[in-house]
């Protein structure tokens, strides 16, 4: 089994978190835009965080997606003030950007 680095790591966990958190915004409120979103923004994230350990240079996807998310989540939670979920995607995502968006200078 190969050895995962601290970034592919964190680019797998996050991305696993943001599609929990779609599924979870399914089961507990019906939400089929919390599933879809939540679930497709993870799923892109992942492939991602696959595509950029192949190749470390390749972080288009990671960076574009999560900067999306980084934008649509951040209005979201400053307009709502509710740190769950908008809050912790924010974060996550910032992180996202700023770690794998240094790759791209």
């Amino acid at each position: 089994m190969a050895t995962l680095d601290n970034d592919t790591l964190f680019g797998f966990i996050s991305s696993g978190l943001i599609a929990l958190g779609g599924f979870l915004g399914f089961v507990k409120r019906g939400s089929y835009a919390s599933l879809i979103a939540g679930g497709g923004s993870g799923a892109l994230l992942g492939y991602g965080v696959q595509l950029q350990r192949a190749n470390p240079a390749n972080v288009q996807l990671l960076v574009s997606v999560s900067a999306l998310l980084s934008m649509v989540m951040g209005m979201r939670f400053i307009r709502g003030r509710k740190f769950m979920p908008a809050g912790l995607v924010t974060l996550l995502s910032l992180a996202l950007t700023y770690r794998f968006g240094q790759r791209l200078l």
